[in-house]
């Protein structure tokens, strides 16, 4: 009985997109939600870690 009303929910929830053909925006996602993941000072200590570490290995 509940999993019926679930997707009955559903379907009415998403139920404009069946009606809009081809209007329906691309992603639910909001567009603030597409922040960098690595800051960039995080960004340029990883950069300076591996070059220097490739640095060092050509000296040795």
């Amino acid at each position: 009985m509940v999993a019926k009303q679930r997707i009955r929910m559903a379907n009415e929830k998403h139920s404009k997109n069946i009606t809009q053909r081809g209007n329906v925006a691309k992603s639910t996602r909001n567009p603030q939600d597409d922040k960098v993941a690595v800051g960039p000072w995080l960004l340029a200590l990883f950069i300076f870690v591996v070059c220097g570490s490739g640095e060092l290995s050509l000296c040795f």
